[in-house]
Parts: C-alpha cells; sequence; structure tokens
C-alpha cells in the first residue's frame, strides 16, 4: 500500500491589489528574482521539512513555464531541495494537467516498486497580455507531495482520464502570453465538458455518489467555474466544494489542482473521502481515501503549507511595479561591468551556489561556508565533511544598501548572515523592507535566481540561480 506521507505548499510572499487590474481580490506573484523553479524549490522544501531526504528515489516536476527549452529544472530542485545524486528526475510539461501527470506518475512508479519514495511538484507562474482576462485571473504558486510505500494517511482509490483536442488556451514556443479563445466556447466544449466526463466515469468505475465525497478539489479558470461544475455533478457547492482561492491567490496553472488538495489534506478528517480534478486538453480525475494516520501526518507537518503561506503576505498597488517584476516593462539599463558566464566555474561551485554545501571540521564540529580545507577554529587542515546548510536559520551580523549596483528594486541590500548553527555567508538579501532592516535580524535562506548587471555578454540564455536572505514569514 502506498500513499501521500507529507505535504507542502508555496505561495509568494507579494500579492497584487487587483483593484488596479479592474477586479476585485488580490493574485500571488512572484517577486523579480522568482520563477517557477524558485517556487518549486521551496515547495518541495516546505513539504519535506525536518525529513530525512535520502530515502527519496525520484523526484517529478510538472509546470508549463519552463524558463528553458532544453535544460532540466527538475535536476535543478533535486539539487537545490540536498536529494541524493542519483535519484530520478523527470519533467512533466505542455498542459495544465503537468502538476497531476507527475502526481499519477509517482504513485505508478511506487506502486510498480521502480521507487520506494517520490517527491512530486508543480509549479507555475503563467502570463496574460496585460488588460486581458488571463492577466486578471492568472497567480503563482507551487505545491508538492511526498508519496511513499510505507504511507496509508491518504490513499489512492483509482483515476480515470479523458482526452480533448481543443483550442481553448495555448501559448506556442514565441509567445510570451498564454492566449485564450471566446470564453463561452472555452467553457462548454473544453472546461465543462472534459471535467464532467472523467469524474462522471471516474465515481462510475468505483460505484460512488457525490454524497460520498467530503470534499471535492477542482482546478477552476475562474472563481465561478468551480461552482457551476460542481452543482452540475451533483455536489453541494457550499459544503463539499473546496475554495479555489481565485480571489486570493488567481489561477495557479498546473499547480492549481496540488495546491487546492494540499488545502484540503491540511483540514481533512480520518474516514473522509477526496476527489481531485484537473483541467488542459481533457481531464484527470482522481479519488483519495482518508485514513487514521492522517492525524499523525497533519502534526508532523512543519511547513507553512497551503493556510500558512496564505496568511503571510504583503500587498501592492503599484501596478507598474508588477510589470517591471514581469519583464513587461522596458526599464532604463545601466551598464555594467563585461564579464562572461563560465559554465566550467558555475559546475565547480553547484555545491555551495545551488545546494548551499559548506563543510563541517571533524575535529572541532566547526561549520563554515563555503566549504574550506582548513578550520578557522581548530586551524587543522583536510579534517573536513560536507555539511548542509538547507533549512538552517540565522541572523544578519551586518548589511549595505547599495544604490549603484542596477536590479530591480533599489537599493540593493547585501547582507552578511550568521547561521544559528555556525559559518556566515554573504548574498543578497530579497523581500526586505529597507524601513524595519537592522543588525541581528532573524533571517532564513531562499532559492532565487539571481542576475548581478541588468545585460550580462555571453551569458548565451544561461539563468543564475543563488541563496538570498529573506525576512522570517
Amino acid at each position: 500500500m502506498s500513499g501521500i506521507k507529507a505535504y507542502g505548499a508555496y505561495i509568494p510572499f507579494y500579492r497584487l491589489d487587483k483593484k488596479v487590474i479592474g477586479t476585485k481580490g488580490e493574485k500571488a506573484i512572484c517577486c523579480f528574482d522568482e520563477d517557477s523553479l524558485t517556487m518549486g524549490v521551496e515547495a518541495v522544501n516546505d513539504c519535506l521539512r525536518n525529513r530525512d531526504r535520502s530515502p527519496i528515489d525520484a523526484l517529478y516536476f510538472g509546470t508549463t513555464t519552463s524558463l528553458y527549452k532544453e535544460h532540466s529544472g527538475s535536476t535543478t530542485m533535486a539539487i537545490a531541495t540536498d536529494l541524493r545524486d542519483d535519484v530520478y528526475t523527470a519533467e512533466f510539461g505542455n498542459t495544465l494537467r503537468s502538476g497531476t501527470a507527475a502526481m499519477k506518475a509517482g504513485f505508478e512508479s511506487v506502486a510498480a516498486g521502480s521507487a520506494n519514495s517520490v517527491i512530486v511538484c508543480a509549479s507555475d507562474a503563467r502570463l496574460g497580455a496585460p488588460g486581458s482576462l488571463s492577466e486578471k485571473n492568472f497567480g503563482d504558486g507551487a505545491a508538492a507531495l511526498l508519496i511513499d510505500s510505507t504511507s496509508t494517511a491518504v490513499t489512492l482509490e483509482g483515476s480515470r482520464h479523458v482526452t480533448n483536442e481543443v483550442y481553448d488556451v495555448w501559448r506556442n514556443n514565441n509567445q510570451p502570453f498564454v492566449r485564450q479563445w471566446e470564453n463561452r466556447f472555452a467553457l462548454e466544449q473544453g472546461y465543462l465538458s472534459s471535467m464532467k466526463k472523467a469524474i462522471s466515469r471516474l465515481m462510475d468505475s468505483l460505484s460512488l455518489q457525490p454524497s460520498d465525497f467530503s470534499k471535492v478539489v477542482l482546478y477552476s479558470p475562474d472563481a465561478r467555474r468551480s461552482a457551476q461544475l460542481a452543482k452540475g455533478l451533483g455536489f453541494d457547492p457550499k459544503s463539499q466544494l473546496e475554495d479555489p482561492l481565485v480571489d486570493l491567490i488567481g489561477d495557479t496553472g498546473s499547480a492549481s489542482a496540488l495546491l487546492l488538495l494540499v488545502a484540503s489534506l491540511e483540514k481533512a478528517q480520518p474516514g473522509d473521502r477526496i476527489l481531485l480534478a484537473s483541467y488542459g486538453n481533457g481531464a484527470d480525475a482522481f479519488s483519495f481515501r482518508i485514513n487514521e494516520e492522517i492525524v499523525s501526518l497533519q502534526s508532523n507537518q512543519k511547513g507553512l503549507g497551503v493556510k500558512g503561506h496564505l496568511e503571510s503576505k504583503k500587498t501592492i498597488t503599484d501596478y507598474l511595479k508588477y510589470l517591471q517584476w514581469k519583464d513587461l516593462l522596458p526599464t532604463e539599463k545601466i551598464t555594467g561591468p563585461h564579464a562572461a558566464y563560465s559554465a566550467v566555474a558555475a559546475k565547480r561551485e553547484v555545491n555551495s551556489h545551488i545546494s548551499i554545501h559548506g563543510s563541517k571540521c571533524k575535529e572541532c564540529g566547526a561549520v563554515q561556508f563555503p566549504a574550506q580545507r582548513v578550520c578557522t577554529k581548530c586551524r587543522l587542515k583536510d579534517v573536513m565533511e560536507p555539511f548542509s546548510f538547507l533549512g538552517q536559520k540565522g541572523s544578519i551580523f551586518t548589511f549595505n544598501l547599495d544604490y549603484i549596483t542596477p536590479r530591480a528594486e533599489m537599493p540593493v541590500v547585501t547582507t552578511e548572515v550568521d547561521f544559528d548553527c555556525g559559518g556566515r555567508i554573504q548574498c543578497y538579501m530579497t523581500e526586505v523592507d529597507v524601513e524595519e532592516l537592522r543588525v541581528n535580524q532573524p533571517v532564513e535562506m531562499a532559492f532565487r535566481r539571481n542576475v548581478l548587471w541588468e545585460d550580462i555578454s555571453l551569458r548565451e540564455g544561461i539563468y543564475s540561480y543563488f541563496w538570498e536572505s529573506k525576512p522570517l514569514r
């Protein structure tokens, strides 16, 4: 028997007040140094906080907004979340169902015995053209599930799937914005038709009725459609439907179904049954059974989850800032020093830049970042072993406000952070309120996309990642 052993989520700290784009509610938006990969890393770490990562055999990553056409984000994610170097990694894309596709692959891998433990992540940061309905509805977010052969807290009873060749929502390689056909056609011939078929076939295959489900978790393109769908299938939207969160964080694309499942699991009770359905050129429908072990699972979850991330936020009303963060508004570029990207240097520093590994002295126990050959405490040489700073918190030893280095947010804040476990790192700070910045301020580390200068020649389309400090959420 296999099931969900842990869950996690990530919702960006910043929310755009949607009054500035002509509608109600808020939408979660990536900071200028975030993308689908960094959000996915945060969600996986939220899922695995205080858990042993060594048993994990595979990582499956679903997204429609990978920054690369040919480069594995799932591999970067596995390294950034400190998984074994022999884990199997795979990426699912090109459909809003990529999150549930990754989840199904995870369950089947464990059931087949090819893996004992699989981490599944879905993350999206889709773009809608300024002024469009998509811009109003889209939001950013990520979710993660740990599927394990020894867990029976949340078990999969069955699934059914529908394919539907319809151009209702699409984006080709040359388009930054998601495109959409006329709304009524998209809903009737795409979303409602496919979801009804998949859900009805699932219930028929398991001989279940709407009353057999405690919660119904439905991907929804806007705040109304999931209620319309649920009612049409015989469910009670008021008592059974999980809040689609569109008015709080927006439509998070391939991450939506898994995010809403995590929200439902956070308050699930033994004996509950949850129906989960996602959409994208067809539909996936799943039935989950909640067992007695859910109580222990919930008590062992140390991350923020959906509930914690919803409560931790900062609302912005500056539409120009939103456009700048999304690279939709031309900004003045300050010429920086000429520099070339070095794949050789990046490979050499991968343990510190991506894995955030330092060293620990086997003689005196002192830890250092980055890794060193000589211990700064006992002065012995070559007695070091690798040490992971992943999940370690710290405080600001000192900081600097830089008004010269060009970045999306000015001034640029650089910090010297002393980790609580020992060791020090120099890094940028993100999500910072300069007015509240102070020495000894508690911070944690965040995996972010890092660009020193606006234009660096010979970078050849490579995105650079590093760890930054940020205030505790």
